[in-house]
């Protein structure tokens, strides 16, 4: 892993979150893409927080990344109410345009691997239309049977790039990216989720003014009621439930739940 700023972890339901601003992350993937080191980033908001307590795998495969980010709003909120404050909020599809932008005038290299066919199609070349400087070293849809992984990873390997953006859905991403990341040959590995979606035009994300304030989960559930009420008011709830749960412990035990950024 490439050297990390001086910035603590702080624990979150057991999970670290680098107390780290865009700008160290953005540092990292240069130092990572230049000096042939490997950083994995993960991220995580309220509704992974409440699934890898059910899943572990996935926790695994969190615990396998190099770094992780708040990539939403509830999770910067409930650590500051833990009395943890994080120096921003970081979305992984921001992260995702400000290592392309880097890219530009870096040449970076990047795959593309997630989604439909067709919204892998346009993503390409949206990338090549947003980003001249990038070049789109390979792409793939997210779409195959477990036999064909070993098959995908190599041909991410021999594309020669240097980041790897995932758009597939946790914990299949997350799973991917930890079992695999040695044998990709890929220096960055970020895990976009539905990030090609919003590239597409095929999905909106909330306006400026409903992320400020943390409601893109409304704007999600206005977009998609059928789909999405229900998944929201669920993890919500135990989201809720589980912070509550935490404050309560660390009243009683007194426990900081802060570690050094190299432990």
């Amino acid at each position: 892993m490439p050297a990390a700023p001086e910035r603590p972890i702080y624990r979150l339901f057991g999970i670290g979150v680098n107390a780290v601003s865009m700008a160290d992350t953005l540092a990292m993937v240069e130092r990572a893409i230049g000096g042939g080191d490997r950083l994995l980033i993960g991220v995580v908001n309220a509704a992974k927080a409440v699934n890898m307590h059910r899943d572990r795998a996935l926790l695994m495969a969190m615990d396998a990344c190099d770094i992780v980010l708040a990539d939403g709003i509830a999770v910067v909120w409930a650590l500051r109410l833990l009395g943890r404050k994080l120096p921003e909020r970081i979305p992984g599809i921001d992260l995702m345009h400000a290592m392309l932008r880097d890219g530009q005038s870096r040449g970076y290299r990047v795959y593309l691997l997630g989604a439909t066919e067709e919204v892998s199609r346009v993503v390409e070349a949206r990338v090549a239309e947003l980003y001249p400087g990038v070049v789109v070293a390979g792409r793939r849809n997210g779409f195959y049977k477990p036999d064909e992984e070993p098959a995908i990873v190599s041909a991410i390997h021999d594309a020669k790039a240097d980041i790897l953006f995932v758009a597939m859905s946790p914990p299949k991403k997350e799973i991917f990216l930890a079992q695999w990341r040695e044998e990709l040959g890929v220096a960055v590995c970020h895990g976009v989720g539905g990030a090609f979606d919003v590239v597409a035009g095929k999905t909106k994300r909330a306006p400026a003014l409903w992320q400020r304030f943390g409601m893109e989960w409304l704007y999600r559930v206005v977009q998609e009621p059928r789909r999405m009420w229900r998944r929201y008011l669920v993890t919500n709830t135990l989201f809720g439930w589980m912070l509550l749960g935490e404050m309560a412990r660390r009243i009683f035990r007194g426990s900081p739940q802060v570690q050094n950024s190299d432990s």
